[in-house]
């Protein structure tokens, strides 16, 4: 990356950050994770970033028109994801491509994403993932590998539509209804079994059989993803229909 060259052709140009170092290990980009700038001004929600006082960062950053600046170079690491987990690596931020969405997020209101806005993020994302080989089930938000502690880009990012533009994982939910549900307090083999299959798709959840605060704030991560027309941490049916549709789904990586 240059001063006139960014590393994406999705990228105006490179507005360097001087918020980021080495990769832990030296290790590759394996992970894109989307955020929310969840600032009410995008252009301070930029100087933000690009501020040494706030030691946050990211690689690139999307304005609500579209365009797309290149803040960081993908090989180093910018500091992103924080206290964070998945699939079993905690350093989120070394193995990872981080992309900040202006949009002023639930402290904001949470309004809408522009439709310009998501197209530039769907070819973004897009490009990273087929440069680097990054598999589309780690394609995740703030909110998945930070359950409880963040909840952005928020239940109405519109992944879905990334995923008919050819980016990330995703089923289609399943309907929600009354009936059977697990939630804080619940005990046994059941939700031993909700927090196996929630750890197998990637989640960062204890599997000891006990539907405790934890439990309940990766169920509402999960939904705010992938079920989000009910975020409440609840595990009703739809919920692990849902998660078990996407574990039966998930595509195979080569080894």
């Amino acid at each position: 990356m240059s001063a006139l060259s960014p590393e994406s052709p999705i990228a105006s140009k490179v507005f360097p950050s001087p918020n980021h170092g080495e990769r832990k290990d030296a290790q590759r980009p394996s992970m894109v994770i989307l955020h929310y700038t969840g600032m009410p001004d995008e252009g301070e929600a930029l100087q933000w970033l690009c501020n040494p006082v706030s030691q946050v960062s990211a690689h690139y950053f999307v304005f609500g028109d579209g365009r797309v600046l290149q803040l960081v170079p993908e090989m180093r690491r910018a500091w992103h994801a924080g206290l964070s987990s998945w699939d079993g690596v905690t350093d989120i931020n070394s193995c990872s491509i981080g992309i900040e969405i202006a949009n002023p997020g639930h402290p904001g209101g949470l309004p809408p994403f522009p439709d310009a806005q998501i197209e530039s993020v769907a070819a973004l994302t897009k490009d990273i993932v087929t440069r680097w080989r990054i598999p589309q089930t780690r394609v995740l938000g703030h909110s998945d590998v930070a359950p409880g502690r963040k909840v952005d880009p928020g239940e109405l990012f519109p992944w879905r539509r990334l995923h008919e533009a050819g980016v990330g994982h995703w089923v289609a939910p399943s309907a929600t209804s009354d009936g059977r549900f697990f939630s804080r307090g619940d005990q046994g083999m059941p939700i031993e079994a909700l927090q196996a299959m929630l750890a197998m798709y990637g989640y960062s959840v204890r599997i000891n059989g006990v539907f405790d605060e934890d439990t309940e704030k990766v169920v509402a991560a999960f939904q705010r993803h992938f079920r989000p027309e009910r975020v409440d941490g609840v595990a009703d049916a739809s919920t692990i229909m849902t998660l078990r549709n996407l574990i039966a789904t998930r595509p195979q990586v080569a080894a």
